[in-house]
């Protein structure tokens, strides 16, 4: 929890500097690119959460290498590394990206389904759910065979499970009661 706190702080502070640049986009695109870069090798990762490594070398090797990142975002990284918080950039991102995400008045919604929903399908079922709760979506939509038919919806905390394997299991929960 004090690390979600204090990953918060660093997001809003960043998120503040990219909308008073406006490069709120730019600026996510940068943090999405440098933690993909950690992830594409293991040995990255180490080396930039290393605290063996004397952080002088750590933030030249970052700066040339990362030279081309907006300065904002750069800057951030490199705050990071002599601050000793690098394991704080996973979660400055994820809240960088809810930041970014209500400044547009957007909220996430997840739709998983047995197969892949046509686009006019998908389009329908996210309009209406639009007009229902009053806002605009991002939408993540994946595919789980398991769920044999129909479709599990989930919009922050709520969920609604109308899929096969959803009224099976509670055909299963019934019958284990009784």
């Amino acid at each position: 929890m004090p690390n979600e706190v204090l990953a918060g702080r660093y997001a809003i502070a960043v998120f503040q500097l990219a909308q008073e640049g406006g490069k709120v986009a730019e600026i996510q695109r940068d943090l999405h690119s440098f933690v993909a870069t950690l992830d594409a090798e293991p040995g990255i990762r180490k080396f930039f959460v290393s605290p063996v490594v004397d952080r002088t070398q750590k933030s030249d090797l970052i700066a040339q290498g990362f030279a081309k990142l907006d300065p904002i975002a750069l800057h951030t990284v490199l705050l990071l590394i002599r601050k000793r918080r690098e394991r704080l950039i996973d979660e400055i991102v994820a809240q960088y990206d809810r930041l970014e995400q209500a400044a547009r008045g957007a909220r996430p919604l997840e739709i998983v389904s047995a197969r892949p929903l046509p686009k006019a399908e998908l389009a329908a079922l996210v309009a209406r759910l639009a007009k229902a709760y009053h806002t605009k979506f991002d939408v993540n939509q994946s595919v789980d065979p398991d769920l044999i038919g129909g479709v599990r919806i989930t919009l922050g905390d709520l969920r609604a499970d109308g899929t096969v394997a959803g009224r099976l299991d509670d055909i299963a929960r019934l019958l284990s009661t009784n």
